[in-house]
């Protein structure tokens, strides 16, 4: 199917605008009053810094192995994962042939790496470890999810990173906009919204890149966006890098707002499930470590 056949569905964003980001924004619904924890239902006042910080260590932890893996070989060090972390499975150094790429994701991969220093040392004691991570399972999953094959390998091709790096740099932009109404303190909303605009400066730079990279690249990265769309709920959030027949760089509403995600869509992305009360799979197989595990 043409590109602008898949996504000509998501012209209604712009229409619908406030409407459609409104109903995924913690407290802007009816259905957001609470959010499912890892102890049960939780209401927004009841939700600490700490819970928040603690679900963006984790996805920050995936990130930062996920990159150093694919420019270094090697991912975190066992200071850098927690007193007691899960093991993690899959990926390996990309084979570079462009060093302007390569140097590019080396920026990142350091990025992440700081990330996640900062909220161990933000968090101290309460910082949660790495969970168990299967970057070579859940990879392959969400690639076949997307209708890139069966045996999707993001570490395979310079593309390939970029594809998988789409994947999660999207999401953490939309979990961190989503998570910063919910943010009692000013020092750590002041931090949260420097790590989103680095995240932002990530997803701008991959998925511009990769429209630059040609046709194969902007329908594998438009599938992608589709799989996402099809897993964290019937809301038609989600944006390709390809609309309308032109870039798409940056998934906005009609007020060029990035959108916003949950903690439990969130969680149905990386968890390569459509269904609420799942607390593990896909990428995190045994669930994340916190507050916030189950959809």
């Amino acid at each position: 199917m043409p590109i602008d056949e898949r996504i000509s569905r998501r012209r209604a964003i712009t229409v619908l605008g406030t409407v459609g980001i409104a109903a995924t924004l913690p407290g802007c619904a009816s259905t957001s009053q609470t959010l499912q924890s890892a102890g049960g239902q939780l209401g927004l006042t009841d939700v600490t810094d700490d819970d928040i910080f603690n679900f963006a260590l984790n996805l920050e932890s995936l990130e930062a192995e996920y990159y150093l893996r694919g420019t270094t070989g090697r991912g975190l060090d066992d200071a850098d994962a927690g007193p007691s972390p899960g093991s993690v499975s899959g990926g390996q150094m990309v084979p570079w042939q462009n060093q302007d790429l390569r140097e590019f994701m080396d920026e990142v991969a350091q990025n992440e790496l700081a990330h996640v220093r900062f909220y161990r040392r933000a968090l101290g004691s309460k910082a949660v470890s790495r969970p168990t991570i299967d970057i070579a399972g859940g990879f392959r999953a969400a690639g076949k999810a997307a209708g890139l094959g069966d045996n999707f390998d993001p570490f395979a091709s310079e593309m390939n990173f970029f594809l998988g790096g789409m994947l999660m740099e999207d999401v953490g932009v939309t979990a961190y906009h989503g998570a910063a109404p919910l943010l009692k303190s000013k020092a750590n909303l002041d931090a949260a919204a420097g790590i989103l605009g680095t995240e932002a400066y990530h997803m701008g730079m991959a998925r511009s890149t990769l429209y630059r990279m040609g046709a194969t690249a902007r329908s594998s990265a438009n599938a992608i966006s589709d799989a996402r769309d099809k897993l964290d709920g019937s809301a038609d959030l989600d944006q390709g890098i390809v609309m309308n027949g032109k870039a798409n760089i940056v998934p906005t509403d009609s007020d060029a707002k990035v959108f916003s995600r949950t903690p439990q869509q969130v969680l149905r992305i990386v968890y390569l499930t459509d269904r609420s009360g799942v607390s593990g799979g896909g990428l995190f197989p045994n669930g994340m470590n916190g507050a916030f595990r189950t959809t």
